[in-house]
C-alpha cells in the first residue's frame, strides 16, 4: 500500500512539470560557475591581503615620522633629559605612546599579512583549476 501511495505521488509530481525528465547543466556551464566562486574566494582573499599591506605602509611612514618628531624633542645633550622643559617632557610621553601603539599594530598587520598569504596559497594550490592569472602572478611576488 505505501508503496502504491508513494508511486502515485511520484507520477503526480511528474505531471506537474510537464513530464519534463532530470536535466543537468553543460559541463560548460558548471565549470563557469566553480570559476565564478573560486574567483570570488581568491578575490577577496588579494583584496584583505592589499587592504593590509597599504595600511602597513601607510602607519610605518606615520611611525617613522613620530621617531623623527621624537628625536628632535629628545635634544642632543648628555644631561638632556635632567633640564628638559615640561611641555617637551609631555610631548616625548605623547610620542613614546604613539610608537608603541605604532608598533603593536605593525607587528599585529605583520602577523595578518602572513596569514592572508597562507590563506592565497592554500587557496590556490586547492583551487589550482581556477587559477586567475592576475592572482597568480601575485601569488609568484
Amino acid at each position: 500500500m505505501f508503496q502504491s501511495l508513494l508511486r502515485n505521488r511520484v507520477h503526480d509530481y511528474v505531471r506537474t512539470f510537464g513530464g519534463r525528465g532530470f536535466r543537468a547543466r553543460s559541463a560548460e556551464r558548471d565549470a563557469e560557475t566553480d570559476r565564478a566562486r573560486a574567483s570570488s574566494i581568491l578575490g577577496a582573499i588579494e583584496q584583505a591581503l592589499d587592504a593590509a599591506e597599504r595600511e602597513h605602509a601607510g602607519l610605518s611612514r606615520r611611525v617613522e615620522d613620530v621617531l623623527a618628531r621624537a628625536a628632535v624633542t629628545v635634544g642632543n645633550g648628555a644631561d638632556e633629559y635632567l633640564e628638559r622643559d615640561a611641555l617637551d617632557s609631555h610631548h616625548q610621553d605623547l610620542f613614546s605612546t604613539e610608537i608603541s601603539n605604532g608598533q603593536r599594530r605593525l607587528q599585529q598587520l605583520a602577523t595578518e599579512i602572513t596569514h592572508f598569504k597562507f590563506l592565497r596559497s592554500a587557496a590556490l594550490s586547492r583551487l589550482s583549476d581556477f587559477r586567475d592569472a592576475s592572482v597568480a602572478k601575485r601569488a609568484e611576488e
